[in-house]
């Protein structure tokens, strides 16, 4: 017999102001579905991100049906899980944990979630030549979707650069080779000269790091810019480009495209993406009121 009610949570640091619960909690009810969302703040908690594990075992003997996992423990979950989807192990990250027959499965819907937003929002954009600032954990995922949509090479900049490197090598040995490689951010006037486009996946532009990731300069009509900032929706970087001519993507898609991934894993239903789409419109919107 099927559900109506679920409970799940999300795993992270400086989680308070997410709007995964409101997703998720209205998406629900729009279905007849029960669903309790809720917050497990490592920082609350004044535990280490290392605590991980012991809290998915806590949620899972509490009953609940899921997890999200956001930074910093995307890949210091995957140890204390039982089994990982083929998306998940090929990235070394999880962003969804979803608790079966006792056994907690580890998925990761950033990916598909920027490759939907992405094929929307941006559908017949060049992709020869990507340039991709940042090599976290959102950049791992965006990168191997911007590949898996076509991307002939993606050039990955990160102010580590052992951590480009390493994820530059990651995506030649599941894409094959020559399709990426790195570089410090000092080259980024030159690559992005001849670059079709930029994705941005630092912190850079959130309310609470507010700004450009590089100089406007830069940035010229040519250039296409897709953002994985979502809070706010218009980032600087955002607005610069829109203000030249560049064709641009915020992160409200990827939030919710990934969210939607998340919930059909939960709840084994199939969720309405554009009235989420809608929410998250409302619901940042309203946040950046509140500024």
């Amino acid at each position: 017999m099927a559900k109506d009610s679920y409970l799940v949570g999300l795993i992270g640091s400086g989680i308070g102001p997410s709007l995964s619960p409101a997703l998720h909690e209205r998406e629900a009810d729009r279905q007849g579905l029960r669903c309790l969302y809720r917050l497990i703040d490592i920082d609350t908690l004044g535990v280490p991100p290392a605590a991980v594990g012991d809290l998915v075992r806590a949620a899972r003997d509490l009953g609940f049906d899921g997890l999200n996992i956001t930074h910093p423990c995307k890949q210091l979950v995957i140890e204390h899980l039982d089994g990982l989807a083929p998306q998940a192990e090929a990235l070394g990250a999880v962003n969804t944990v979803v608790f079966e027959g006792g056994r907690a499965i580890g998925h990761n819907t950033d990916v598909t979630g920027f490759a939907a937003s992405f094929a929307r929002g941006l559908p017949d954009v060049p992709l020869e030549r990507v340039v991709q600032l940042g090599a976290g954990g959102a950049g791992a995922a965006v990168a191997h979707a911007t590949l898996t949509l076509g991307a002939g090479r993606v050039t990955v900049v990160d102010a580590l650069a052992d951590r480009a490197a390493e994820l530059a090598a990651a995506l030649n040995r599941h894409f094959g080779a020559g399709r990426a490689d790195a570089a410090t951010p000092d080259r980024l006037a030159q690559l992005l000269a001849r670059a079709d486009g930029v994705v941005h996946a630092t912190p850079t532009g959130m309310a609470a790091h507010p700004g450009l990731p590089f100089a406007a300069e830069l940035l010229h009509p040519g250039l296409w810019v897709a953002e994985v900032v979502y809070r706010p929706l218009e980032t600087e970087l955002l607005r610069t480009a829109r203000a030249l001519g560049c064709a641009t993507l915020d992160g409200g898609g990827m939030a919710v495209f990934q969210a939607a991934d998340a919930f059909r894993l939960f709840t084994g239903q199939e969720p309405d993406a554009a009235r989420m789409l809608a929410d998250i419109a409302e619901l940042a919107g309203a946040v950046g009121a509140q500024k």
